[in-house]
């Protein structure tokens, strides 16, 4: 018996190897640049100095990409973007233990997200708020265990409000970009 033949690797014939493989790769591609945006905001946000009397507190603009993509493509390139982002920014800018907290903070702020978004009760503004919180929770609570302990539980407040304000600004910057990007570019 004769095996079976391998599908073609011809570009043209894409739609013979898998039903919308041309999407997920316009998806792929379309993800890793949405990555590259992020890494690019996080490097401006970088180069910006900003005292906020915390350390640690930025507007987080980087994370205005992720939040557009989970809206207008998908939870999972939301995440990769995010992940892809934090992960080059550690390397290129901030190092292994910055990188950590950014984790924390994205991976906890990602999910929070997620779950907000899948429940339809939430605007984008709200989720944005949430993200947010959450993402300054995340890197609270590294920033605990690697003290070791909890006194610095003091600035919770602030950064519970810093990251409100700065979720309200992304959220706002969500809201204006997801109404004028054409929903075909994600397709």
């Amino acid at each position: 018996m004769k095996p079976s033949m391998p599908l073609s690797n011809d570009p043209n014939n894409l739609d013979k190897r898998q039903p919308g493989s041309e999407n997920i790769a316009k998806r792929v591609a379309l993800t890793g640049l949405l990555a590259a945006l992020t890494l690019i905001f996080s490097y401006v946000e970088a180069l910006v100095p900003f005292n906020a009397g915390v350390p640690g507190v930025k507007l987080g603009l980087a994370n205005l990409v992720p939040l557009i993509i989970l809206y207008r493509l998908d939870a999972r390139y939301a995440f990769a973007a995010n992940l892809i982002r934090v992960i080059l920014a550690g390397l290129l800018f901030s190092g292994l233990f910055a990188a950590l907290y950014s984790l924390a903070g994205s991976v906890t702020s990602f999910l929070v997200m997620w779950l907000l978004k899948k429940t339809d009760l939430f605007s984008v503004i709200g989720v944005s708020m949430a993200g947010g919180v959450f993402h300054n929770l995340g890197q609270l609570v590294v920033a605990m265990i690697a003290v070791s302990g909890l006194q610095l539980i003091h600035y919770m407040p602030v950064l519970i409000i810093s990251g409100i304000a700065a979720g309200v600004i992304v959220g706002i910057g969500g809201v204006i970009l997801i109404g004028r990007i054409p929903a075909k570019l994600f397709m």
